[in-house]
C-alpha cells in the first residue's frame, strides 16, 4: 500500500475506509471485512455515533497497533480547550485504544456545549466566540501527552489554516476535505503541497448516500456521468476504481466508505491502478468546483454562519 510521510515522520496509508453513515450493526463486520481485505486506515468521528462498533472491531483483530492508523475528530462542541480533551478520552474509550494516530478539528462551527445536532440558530457561536488558536493548543498538549500522534484539520479554508499555522508550536499535518472529479480542490493541492501537508478527500465517490436534505436537483454522479463510464470501460475497471485511483496518483489520501465486501476489495486494489497522462486530463476535465456537502445545514435561521464566512 502507497503510505504518504507526515511532519512527524509517520507513514499514513493513502487509502482508507470511511465510516460515516455506516448503518448501525453492519460497521462491526465492515471493519473485519476491509482488516482481512488488506485495509489498515480508518476514518471515525464521534458525531458519526459508531465509534464503539469500530472499537470492537479493533479488538477482535489479530493485528499489532502500529499496523493500524486510526483516524478520529474533534465534534463542533468541544472547541473550548478545557473539553478537548474530555471529548477525545471519549473516543478513545469508545475505540479502545490508548492513543490516535491522527485528531482532526471536524469543523470550522463552534456550537454550544452537549449540542451535537443544532435545531436553532443560538445553538451555533460566531467563530471569534472561541479561540480556535487555543483549541489547537490543547491538541498540542494532548500530543505532548502521548494521546495523540497527528493533528490536523477538516473542512477548514486556506485562510483558517494560515491563521492556525501562524502560532502553531506543532503544524498540521492533514487537510481533510471534499474531494471527488467534480470538486477537485487544487488551490488546496496546491498549499498542502507548499507546506508538506497531506491532502485527504473525504466522498471521493462523490457520497451518493449524503443525508436527503443535501442532495439538489440535477447533482451530478459519478457512477452516471458518461466520461468516467466510458473511460472505466475501456481500462476494464469499475468507476470507483477510475475516481480512487485518479485522485491517489494525485497525491491525494482516500477514504471511501463501503460495508460490501466485494466493493470493499474492488476500492482497496485501486492502489494498484496506473492511469495514463491523457486520463488523468481527461479526469481534470470533470472539475466543476461543486461542494456536494456544502456546510448549508450550519446556515439555520440567526446563524452566524454563512456561506462567504464558512468557506472563505
Amino acid at each position: 500500500m502507497k503510505k504518504y510521510i507526515l511532519h512527524s515522520g509517520d507513514a499514513m496509508p493513502a487509502l482508507g475506509l470511511g465510516t460515516w453513515r455506516a448503518g448501525t450493526g453492519e460497521l462491526r463486520e465492515a471493519v473485519l471485512s476491509a482488516m482481512s481485505v488488506g485495509y489498515r486506515h480508518f476514518d471515525c468521528a464521534h458525531v458519526y455515533g459508531n465509534e464503539a462498533e469500530v472499537g470492537e472491531a479493533l479488538s477482535l483483530a489479530s493485528l499489532d497497533r502500529t499496523d493500524l492508523w486510526i483516524t478520529s475528530k474533534l465534534w463542533n462542541n468541544a472547541h473550548t480547550p478545557e473539553a478537548v480533551k474530555p471529548a477525545l478520552e471519549r473516543t478513545l474509550t469508545d475505540l479502545r485504544l490508548d492513543y490516535l494516530d491522527l485528531y482532526l478539528i471536524h469543523w470550522p462551527v463552534h456550537l454550544v456545549p452537549h449540542v451535537m445536532y443544532p435545531q436553532k440558530g443560538d445553538e451555533l457561536l460566531a467563530w471569534d466566540a472561541i479561540v480556535i488558536q487555543e483549541t489547537w493548543a490543547a491538541l498540542e498538549e494532548c500530543v505532548a501527552q502521548g494521546l495523540i500522534r497527528n493533528i490536523g484539520l477538516s473542512n477548514f479554508s486556506i485562510p483558517k489554516i494560515e491563521a492556525i499555522r501562524a502560532s502553531a508550536t506543532i503544524a498540521p499535518s492533514v487537510s481533510q476535505v471534499e474531494l471527488h472529479p467534480y470538486m477537485q480542490q487544487h488551490a488546496m493541492k496546491q498549499y498542502c503541497d507548499q507546506h508538506k501537508m497531506i491532502l485527504t478527500g473525504f466522498a471521493p465517490l462523490g457520497s451518493a448516500n449524503r443525508p436527503a436534505h443535501q442532495i439538489r436537483p440535477n447533482d451530478p454522479n459519478i457512477f452516471v456521468d458518461e466520461t468516467m463510464h466510458a473511460m472505466a470501460t475501456r481500462l476494464g475497471i469499475t468507476v470507483a476504481q477510475l475516481a480512487l485511483s485518479w485522485a491517489l496518483q494525485r497525491g491525494v489520501s482516500v477514504i471511501p466508505k463501503s460495508t460490501n465486501r466485494v466493493r470493499l476489495k474492488e476500492n482497496f486494489l485501486s492502489w494498484k491502478i496506473t492511469l495514463s497522462a491523457e486520463d488523468m486530463e481527461t479526469m481534470a476535465q470533470l472539475d466543476q468546483k461543486l461542494r456536494l456537502l456544502d456546510g448549508s445545514h450550519w446556515m439555520l435561521e440567526g446563524s452566524p454562519y454563512t456561506m462567504e464566512n464558512l468557506w472563505g
